[in-house]
């Protein structure tokens, strides 16, 4: 017997705004897909990192400062569509929006809204501004997606006046001493941020390849950095080099490009250098903590912002997330997703038409690629 028409609203109005489905998380009335990992034909993208912008989907939308990373990452003949932070459009009669998520250029958190209800999908997010995109902003909800990479307790930023007087400190040291700063960063949001919040007159500033064309796109959207160079650029010897801060991902370690710093000092920029012994792994002299996720104060106070009651939680430590929020008397759970699961590196990626390929940098968002799958648990349920 078919249902009434209250019979049929009703069910309507129960439905979840978003589920998970094989191809990603899926909104069921407006019959689109965000940061779907499969082809599909409507998405909605929330950053261009590589774990969140995929290629093949038939239609794209995003914020507008992502058109410039999207199209260099995915080609420039996608069909996208960008929208401003706070301005809505309809479709299938949900009524959706962008709204800032602090992350990198261009990120932005999906506010749905239909049959009464509002959920919020926030994609990536860090709560401390950085300078390099617009501050997070909690959106009011009934129900939000969160990330949850650095979803423990032992996760707790230093603010960014401190980590960049570290930072500076070393570069400064090293100058004086005459060798190379080498700073294995990532090239899409960390070497921006680095690049706009250090000294720059303690000396020069060198860029790898996979670096600079995202610095363009940052310069493009209004971004202050300061001078950038290659090595290849005319000037750049080897007395230069020594006073120098050299950006590079880390796919550039231990390669032939390297050898021309000489005796270089190098350190890593990641949320992972709070564990003791993940320097180490990397090989590097110095580790700085720097990450564009949340941590686990942040998370929490991003939550409590949206003043939802029911949260799903995606990437990371799910469970630890899970349990905190059901102990402080939210509905939460999980959702199986696929973010963060590459590998912890960089890869050149081919885009354009069969003529005239050129490489450009894959960016993947390896903070959300755990380095500690066995890290105990103990603890993680603590406040903050």
């Amino acid at each position: 017997m078919p249902l009434s028409q209250d019979a049929q609203s009703a069910q309507e109005v129960q439905e979840d705004l978003v589920v998970a489905r094989p191809e990603g998380l899926y909104c069921p009335p407006g019959n689109f897909y965000i940061d779907p990992w499969r082809p599909v034909g409507r998405a909605i993208i929330t950053h261009a990192h590589s774990d969140h912008a995929r290629i093949g989907h038939a239609h794209y939308l995003a914020h507008t400062d992502s058109e410039g990373t999207l199209r260099t990452r995915l080609g420039q003949d996608i069909n996208l569509q960008t929208l401003p932070y706070g301005e809505a459009i309809e479709h299938h009669g949900v009524r959706v929006s962008l709204h800032p998520a602090g992350h990198v250029l261009g990120s932005a958190q999906v506010r749905l809204e239909h049959g009464g209800r509002v959920w919020v999908a926030s994609g990536d997010y860090k709560t401390e501004p950085d300078g390099t995109c617009a501050p997070f902003e909690p959106v009011p909800c009934d129900t939000f997606i969160t990330e949850s990479t650095f979803g423990l307790p032992i996760y707790r930023w230093p603010t960014q006046a401190v980590l960049f007087a570290e930072i500076d400190a070393w570069w400064r040291a090293n100058a004086e001493a005459g060798r190379a700063s080498v700073l294995f960063c990532y090239a899409f949001g960390k070497a921006q941020r680095i690049l706009h919040g250090v000294d720059a007159s303690i000396g020069p500033i060198v860029v790898h390849g996979a670096v600079e064309p995202l610095n363009a796109v940052y310069r493009a959207a209004g971004v202050a950095l300061p001078p950038t160079l290659r090595v290849s650029d005319e000037g750049v010897d080897a007395a230069m080099l020594k006073r120098a801060l050299v950006l590079a991902p880390p796919s550039a370690q231990g390669t032939p490009w390297m050898k021309r710093f000489g005796n270089y000092a190098d350190a890593f920029a990641s949320g992972w250098m709070q564990l003791r012994g993940t320097r180490r792994r990397r090989g590097v002299d110095r580790g700085f903590v720097m990450s564009d996720h949340a941590d686990w104060p942040g998370l929490q106070q991003a939550i409590a912002g949206t003043g939802a009651e029911r949260v799903f939680v995606t990437h990371g430590s799910v469970q630890v997330m899970v349990r905190w929020l059901t102990e402080n008397g939210l509905d939460a759970q999980g959702f199986k997703t696929e973010y963060g699961d590459e590998d912890d590196q960089e890869a050149p990626s081919l885009v354009g038409g069969a003529q005239g390929q050129v490489p450009v940098p894959v960016t993947r968002d390896a903070d959300a690629v755990s380095p500690h799958p066995g890290l105990p648990l103990a603890g993680e349920g603590a406040g903050t």
